[in-house]
């Protein structure tokens, strides 16, 4: 995408012909920054702004009613209020590791997004291996928490960050073999290839499980596990507020709040666009071409109704107990995936 875009700015614009290639090629990369970083601010407001309804639908109440038209504006009050807070870092926190840590947490996850095909080349960075490169940056996240737990100088920071580095590390495992099995299917880590491989309707589609009853099998692991990642319901113990006030990031305020609050919604959106592009044929439609929607509409469908049930489910279930989420894990979900990736190898053989 960056060469194609240089190729349309100088296109568009003559005089940039003169401008040195490795020059061109760093600004079409910082205007792809800039786009998806609009995409996740934008996204972040609408699906806060979502979540409140949900849940207001959920409890049988009206939510945000007052500022905008059912209260859509509620979410950018609440962002100017993140914006001029005060900012205050407890007097025995370890500064520097408590600025950097939300930082890093946000990062990581925004990172991810530079691989992430929304349609046919419509990719900022078409990586040969796309999805090993999301699984090892989103995996930075968890040094961002601990990060931030234990210089926060808190009790229930240290321990939710510490909950949250055991939750994280425990459900990559059956994350990673469940997205195995479509590697093992398309026989790439591409994602435009991944995607590629499932076009024609969702009867081509991994998840489809008359396809492959395997690869059904392994998003339904893989999205049990994205959750658990994300830190959502029902594993929301790293910042269960009845527990340990609110988690690791209990003494951040203003911006470095912000900061973990974009990067948990940013996660939301990252990890159903992953379950979107390797299980439900990316920004491919169901039917085909019966429906002639332009690719990126099917994507952004497919990734919002999974966040819409991610939203759902917050409001339906309620939260596990520690020894449940280790159990679910280690005891459950990770034997069915060493079994699953067996069987689609017997599969792929026969």
């Amino acid at each position: 995408m960056m060469e194609e875009l240089t190729r349309a700015m100088v296109q568009w614009f003559p005089f940039l012909a003169d401008v040195p290639a490795d020059l061109l090629l760093l600004a079409a990369s910082v205007m792809a920054a800039v786009a998806i970083l609009l995409l996740i601010t934008v996204y972040v407001l609408a699906a806060n702004w979502g979540e409140r309804k949900v849940a207001a639908h959920a409890q049988d109440r009206l939510g945000p009613m007052v500022v905008g038209w059912h209260g859509w504006a509620q979410a950018i009050a609440d962002a100017l209020k993140l914006l001029m807070k005060e900012d205050i870092v407890p007097r025995l926190a370890d500064k520097k590791l408590f600025v950097l840590a939300p930082v890093i947490v946000f990062a990581s996850s925004f990172v991810a997004f530079a691989v992430l095909p929304f349609g046919e080349g419509l990719v900022a960075s078409d990586l040969d291996i796309g999805l090993f490169f999301i699984i090892a940056v989103t995996s930075m996240i968890t040094v961002g928490i601990i990060m931030g737990g234990w210089a926060s100088n808190n009790k229930w920071s240290l321990l939710g960050a510490m909950r949250s580095a055991a939750q994280i590390v425990s459900y990559e495992i059956p994350v990673g073999l469940a997205v195995l099995t479509v590697v093992m299917m398309a026989g790439s880590l591409n994602l435009q290839e991944i995607v590629g491989a499932q076009e024609g309707g969702f009867w081509n589609w991994y998840g489809f499980p008359l396809r492959n009853p395997f690869t059904f099998v392994a998003m339904i692991i893989a999205f049990v596990g994205t959750l658990a990642e994300v830190n959502r319901t029902p594993f929301d113990i790293p910042e269960a507020e009845s527990e340990i006030v609110a988690g690791y990031h209990t003494e951040y305020s203003g911006m470095k709040f912000a900061y973990f609050f974009l990067a948990e919604y940013a996660d939301m959106f990252l990890f159903s666009a992953l379950l979107t592009v390797l299980f439900l044929g990316g920004w491919h439609g169901p039917f085909g071409d019966a429906i002639p929607l332009p690719g990126p509409v099917w994507f952004l469908a497919k990734v919002l109704f999974l966040v819409f049930v991610q939203m759902w489910m917050r409001w339906s279930l309620p939260r596990l107990r520690v020894d449940q989420l280790m159990y679910v894990s280690w005891k459950v979900l990770t034997p069915i995936s060493f079994a699953n990736i067996f069987f689609l190898g017997l599969w792929m053989v026969m």
